[in-house]
């Protein structure tokens, strides 16, 4: 990611008064050798016993994965890198690395990873509703059937557990703010 992320958690003191629990960089970013210039920082996350009112603790490191169980939630900032387009002219300078493996992105980035389909790059589906806001860059909303929409920075997409993926088609990186908020499928 370009720009670290600052996080200024508040919470509360011995004495019940309002603190600073914590500034500084979200306490879990996953990036991928083989996905140069994509990350995803968990920002925050609940989910039932994790967080009370008042509370301090950053549950975010106890987190079992990135898909919110029904009630729970999370905050992620997702950077997609831009779509590599090698040039005519461009020699190639070394060999890149090997994408990342199921088993690489299960261990980095679980629930989500199980939830991505095997035979459709990036397509996925998770029993959540997601508010995604786009902060910078454009990104092209895939969904069944490939109907699609280009999104632009201040455009926001409220997700409601649809099948579902995310391309950046363009030259530039694309920052994504979502919040995931776990839901029952009916």
């Amino acid at each position: 990611m370009a720009k670290k992320i600052r996080r200024v958690v508040t919470g509360h003191g011995k004495h019940g008064k309002s603190v600073f629990a914590s500034d500084g960089p979200a306490a879990r970013e996953v990036s991928f050798a083989g996905l140069p210039g994509f990350s995803i920082s968990a920002v925050w996350a609940t989910d039932h016993g994790m967080t009370a009112v008042p509370g301090s603790d950053d549950p975010t490191g106890r987190m079992t994965t990135f898909v919110p169980g029904h009630g729970g939630s999370r905050f992620l900032v997702t950077v997609f890198p831009p779509a590599s387009r090698p040039s005519a002219k461009a020699k190639p300078k070394k060999k890149p690395p090997a994408p990342p493996t199921r088993e690489e992105m299960i261990a980095k980035l679980p629930g989500l990873a199980e939830a991505m389909e095997a035979n459709s790059v990036g397509m996925h589906t998770t029993d959540t509703v997601d508010y995604d806001i786009i902060i910078s860059g454009e990104l092209v909303l895939e969904l069944d059937d490939g109907a699609e929409v280009n999104l632009k920075p201040g455009d926001i997409v409220v997700q409601n557990g649809t099948r579902h993926a995310w391309h950046n088609r363009s030259s530039k990186p694309c920052v994504m703010y979502s919040v995931l908020v776990g839901a029952p499928r009916s």
